[in-house]
């Protein structure tokens, strides 16, 4: 499978559990992002954007990385053109780095688009390092969090026959309005299964005391 991680601009700690995530994936930056390849040990393939959040010494720093500029006045965001360019280049999983905390606008954006991208058979995490975001729909799923994770499930539509296994508080065959609390804050127990037979959510994650680099 075709992995790609994507670099966004957004608050990054370096974990053991994102340094693993991203090993040995195709990079593409996106303006700003391309802060955290050095962190992460990452060689960027591609830097794209219209380049208005990139600080000054990374353009000397990363000038033989292969560029793709864009306007300002565009209707993408940087992210938005470098997740579309990994699908060009055949990307099957996607690793979204940076795409939480930050701007609520781009945050919000980012995820909803993991929807769009899981509903058509990409496989994608949305991560600061802290704080993972993965798409929820509807079907059978088994998701990659380990014991001791804070978990929240967030209702972007009525979830209909919500079942939650492996959880401190598990659920069985329940309906969840958008904007209900009954799914925040829960903890992971065991190998954490979900169903749901019909709607669209996001399950958030949180790892326990991820270990950091510097």
């Amino acid at each position: 499978m075709s992995r790609f991680t994507i670099l966004l601009n957004g608050p990054l700690q370096v974990t053991e559990r994102l340094l693993g995530q991203v090993k040995g994936s195709r990079v593409i930056a996106a303006d700003g992002g391309i802060r955290h390849a050095e962190p992460l040990g990452l060689e960027v393939e591609l830097w794209m954007g219209d380049f208005d959040s990139t600080e000054d010494h990374f353009h000397g720093h990363y000038a033989s990385v292969p560029r793709q500029s864009f306007p300002r006045a565009k209707d993408m965001t940087d992210g938005e053109l470098a997740i579309s360019e990994s699908l060009e280049r055949g990307a099957e999983n996607l690793i979204l780095a940076g795409a939480l905390g930050g701007r609520s606008d781009h945050a919000l954006c980012l995820v909803m688009a993991t929807l769009d991208l899981a509903e058509r058979g990409i496989s994608v995490l949305a991560s600061s390092g802290m704080e993972e975001a993965l798409p929820l729909l509807s079907g059978w799923h088994k998701f990659d969090l380990p014991p001791g994770s804070g978990l929240s499930v967030i209702a972007l539509s009525a979830l209909k026959g919500l079942s939650l296994q492996g959880l401190q508080w598990p659920l069985d065959n329940h309906d969840v309005e958008p904007g209900s609390s009954l799914t925040l804050s829960n903890q992971v127990t065991g190998s954490l299964r979900v169903i749901l037979e019909e709607g669209r959510g996001v399950i958030f994650g949180y790892p326990p005391n991820p270990s950091t680099n510097s």
